[in-house]
């Protein structure tokens, strides 16, 4: 991967951890959390917004300035000393947010000016979310600009490649998703423009770093943050052709219930590249989900909960088990690993 042998089969799936500095800076703690976890096979970071108005929450991290770039040089020279492979996942959130996150009134953008039903944690308290601004067809340009020029920021912090975060409801999701794209010229209405966003993102990215530097992730049929896709297969299986044959380093599927499996067959015939997949498993998923690699289901496996929980989970999973619990109450903020008291083995 990205011209690198990995030295196994499990990933640490991206998670958000809400422990970065004033101005989006990654902190000690930061490179402490991935160092730890360095056995995995490829580390994918937490959500990193790839301009100032990409950023959805409080305390997430950027590379878009240069302070940016030189701390995460000091997580990736960490990791790379403790014998891992890092990949920077970059998140825009499009609607999800708030503008008291953002500076000089800035408010948050996307594909149309449809609000999400919800609220977002701010410094201020819980608010809810607002009804975004619409893109204009030269800021959609322009953002497809930003996330090249923060993806060979990744590069030049160090990173191995990047993953474009297309899940979960932010920004390319938004696109894909006819609830939160309404809009009618070229990146709206059919499947093939509802794709274009994403497949242009992909494009410029691979462009600027190298396909086997770019990864792409998503959701088919994801409801988070309020997205409404009744009929995921064939918009997936569209853009999964479409960047099939461009050489990318994966594609990264996060399953949501047990039906998004079928979809994750599908897509597994159309792509034709190492696919990583976060499959959907009743808990957290531990060892009896590596018969998935074992049976050409996928060809890494991304653990989440599990993996805070245990910073060396890959020999846990060698070993099967024992496990840590996750303590949800210690997975955000200044104190985020994931575990109050990690014992000896």
């Amino acid at each position: 991967m990205a011209g690198r042998t990995l030295s196994n089969r499990i990933a640490l799936a991206p998670m958000t951890r809400s422990r970065a500095a004033d101005g989006g800076i990654a902190t000690g703690l930061v490179a402490e959390y991935y160092t730890q976890r360095a056995s995995a096979g490829l580390i994918i970071t937490e959500g990193i917004q790839p301009s100032v108005v990409g950023q959805g929450y409080p305390f997430t991290p950027g590379l878009h300035s240069a302070e940016q770039v030189a701390a995460w040089r000091e997580v990736t020279d960490s990791v790379h000393a403790a014998g891992g492979r890092i990949f920077a996942q970059l998140m825009h959130s499009g609607r999800i947010g708030h503008p008291t996150l953002l500076p000089d009134g800035l408010v948050p953008v996307a594909p149309s000016a449809v609000a999400a039903h919800g609220q977002v944690f701010t410094a201020e308290g819980m608010k809810d979310l607002v009804t975004p601004r619409e893109l204009t067809g030269a800021e959609v340009r322009a953002t497809i600009a930003d996330y090249a020029e923060a993806a060979r920021n990744a590069v030049e912090a160090g990173f191995d490649g990047v993953e474009l975060h297309g899940a979960n409801g932010y920004l390319i999701h938004q696109f894909l998703a006819p609830g939160t794209n309404r809009r009618t010229d070229e990146w709206g209405g059919t499947t093939e423009n509802r794709i274009r966003f994403a497949v242009e993102v992909v494009k410029a990215v691979a462009a600027a770093i190298g396909a086997e530097r770019t990864g792409l992730r998503i959701s088919p049929g994801n409801p988070t943050n309020d997205i409404s896709e009744p009929d995921p297969q064939p918009v997936y299986e569209a853009l999964a052709k479409e960047i099939d044959g461009l050489g990318l380093a994966y594609l990264h599927i996060l399953e949501y219930g047990p039906e998004a499996r079928e979809v994750t067959l599908a897509l597994r015939k159309q792509f034709t590249g190492p696919l990583v997949l976060n499959p959907a498993t009743e808990g957290p998923t531990d060892h009896r989900a590596l018969t998935l690699i074992e049976d050409g289901t996928a060809d890494l496996l991304a653990f989440g909960a599990l993996f805070l929980a245990n910073p060396d989970l890959p020999e846990r999973l060698r070993t099967q088990g024992p496990y840590n619990t996750p303590d949800p109450s210690t997975f955000f903020g200044g104190d985020a690993r994931g575990y109050t008291d990690y014992p000896a083995r």
